[in-house]
């Protein structure tokens, strides 16, 4: 049963149309992910199916009253509280119930009302009422309800006195998706939950959408998460929406064996508009030389028959390829030992993060450096770059390797917010500005993107703006933290594809267990202080970690 319905929906911004007539039906129970590029306006449309955007026309029509949940990309909670009490505020209507059964009390406390019996009798009404609405609303269950959810998304007992201030991105949007799930309203829209989490809290967010007794539309990046949580997925790209069922292995395949098609129908279909138009001009010319009325009708005939086919909507349209960004990374070879650390330590205020670190990373090997968050991971990059120094131990870094670093907050941008892109690749190579405009149109740029301040662009853009940075220093050992964040999918698949054809060795830091399956040869954990080595991809790292179970 569909329970919520887009009919003819239509969004413009100031510069471009985001999408026209779009419609879709979204049922009851339905897990569906929503994917497309950046910029592809996926925010934008669950925006409006939450009634937080109007759109310029069209409805989002619902049969029935049906409560929606919405989680925005970028969430923040009330300050000055601890996690148990910031997730044990009762929702808007509890509290409103609440303030009336409040309000009640103190009616009944007052002698003018219990000496009163009329008003009295009116009060224990109203009381009864207020505990019937309290109890409909959950109000006896909420507390139970809410540790249950903090549970099932991996929180533990230990973690209720933590302060909000204290918590990861990834966690704060967890917390706000306990508190839209408390209402336990019929459909949930969710907008990268995702982004931030380490593998465990992701794996606890799947079943989470596995099991939700609703409807859940998730936008993510996320492909691995796609395939274990949705049944569906909505494609939106160029302002259309395609429905593929099944999960994002499906779809991919799917969508390719489409593209196939399609192009097939379209080479054959312009095959015989050719003819048709071949056609044409030889009638035309009959008509005209030899006066033939017979060819002068054969001629409107098949003039005819074009303009029925376009206004019909029976024209195919050419499969346009989405102009994605041309990497290719050359950064020669490098030493045999492109990295090696040798018993490790670093803590900080005399707090240990991790001990006795042993790691040693091959010319052309791939590894993914995995484990929760806080771990250390990133302290651990900090230390090969030299930016920290280690309580103790010896960090080797091979004398043939030149390091490319990609920073997961875009660290290696600080400071050029105010500049252009086109300063920035001047800086890290020197070269003409019409050379550098050329490689910044060869990573997706628009050529008016080139001159604006690098603080204006998305986190997508300047995550490609840090990696074409990366292909003109022509590193060989590249320290990529969480490199696939803020890229849509089909940059991902580029990047990937990038670093199987590197001849150099690569560290990487990631959560994006697709990502981790396809690229590297090796994973070592981090984790309690001390690293894991694990051969093979990340399925690899789940089998061993199965068996040791």
């Amino acid at each position: 049963m569909h329970i919520i319905t887009i009919d003819h929906l239509t969004i413009t911004q100031p510069d471009h149309t985001v999408f026209s007539e779009l419609s879709w039906a979204i049922s009851d129970r339905e897990r569906t992910g929503l994917v497309g590029p950046n910029g592809a306006g996926k925010s934008t449309l669950i925006r409006a199916i939450a009634g937080i955007i109007t759109p310029d026309s069209g409805f989002v029509h619902r049969p029935r009253p049906v409560r929606i949940g919405y989680l925005p990309q970028e969430v923040t909670l009330p300050p000055g509280r601890t996690l148990i009490e910031t997730v044990m505020s009762p929702p808007p209507r509890l509290a409103q119930i609440e303030a009336q059964l409040r309000a009640i009390e103190d009616q009944l406390g007052d002698p003018a009302v219990y000496g009163d019996p009329d008003r009295l009798a009116a009060a224990l009404e109203d009381q009864e009422r207020a505990l019937n609405a309290y109890a409909s609303a959950g109000g006896d269950r909420h507390a139970g309800r809410v540790r249950d959810l903090l549970r099932r998304l991996g929180f533990m007992p230990e973690d209720d006195t933590l302060p909000v201030e204290s918590l990861s991105g990834g966690q704060k949007k967890l917390i706000a998706l306990i508190l839209l799930a408390v209402e336990a309203p019929e459909a949930l829209l969710l907008d990268e939950p995702d982004n931030h989490l380490d593998l465990t809290a992701k794996a606890h967010l799947e079943r989470f959408i596995r099991d939700y007794e609703g409807a859940v539309v998730i936008i993510s990046h996320d492909r691995y998460l796609l395939d274990e949580a949705v049944t569906k997925i909505a494609e939106l790209e160029d302002g259309r929406l395609t429905i593929y069922p099944g999960t994002y292995t499906a779809y991919a395949e799917a969508r390719e064996l489409r593209r196939l098609r399609q192009q097939q129908l379209y080479v054959s279909q312009q095959k015989r508009v050719v003819q048709i138009q071949e056609a044409i001009k030889r009638f035309d010319m009959l008509a005209k030389v030899y006066e033939d009325a017979g060819a002068a009708r054969k001629a409107r005939h098949r003039r005819r028959m074009l303009e029925r086919m376009e206004a019909n909507g029976e024209m195919i349209d050419r499969v346009r390829e989405r102009r994605l960004m041309d990497l290719q990374l050359e950064g020669g070879r490098g030493s045999q030992k492109a990295i090696e650390l040798r018993g490790v330590t670093m803590a900080f205020d005399d707090d240990p993060l991790f001990l006795d670190l042993d790691l040693r990373v091959e010319h052309g090997e791939r590894v993914g450096l995995i484990g929760p968050n806080g771990a250390g991971k990133s302290v651990l990059f900090r230390l090969i770059l030299g930016q920290l120094a280690p309580v103790e131990g010896q960090i080797i870094v091979g004398p043939g390797s030149r390091i490319g670093y990609y920073a997961q907050e875009h660290q290696t941008l600080a400071g050029w917010e105010g500049r252009t892109p086109i300063d920035l690749l001047r800086d890290a190579r020197p070269m003409p500005e019409d050379e550098a405009v050329t490689h910044l149109l060869k990573f997706a740029f628009a050529y008016r993107q080139a001159r604006q301040p690098i603080g204006t662009l998305s986190g997508g853009e300047r995550a490609r703006l840090q990696l074409l940075r990366l292909v003109l220093m022509r590193p060989n050992l590249l320290l990529l933290d969480e490199p696939t964040n803020n890229l849509d999918i089909p940059s991902v698949e580029v990047l990937e594809s990038a670093l199987e054809d590197f001849e150099g060795a690569v560290l990487a830091i990631s959560h994006d267990r697709y990502f981790l399956d396809r690229v590297v040869d090796r994973v070592v954990e981090l984790r309690d202080g001390t690293l894991t080595p694990f051969p093979g991809g990340y399925s690899d790292f789940l089998a061993a970690q199965s068996r040791r179970r």
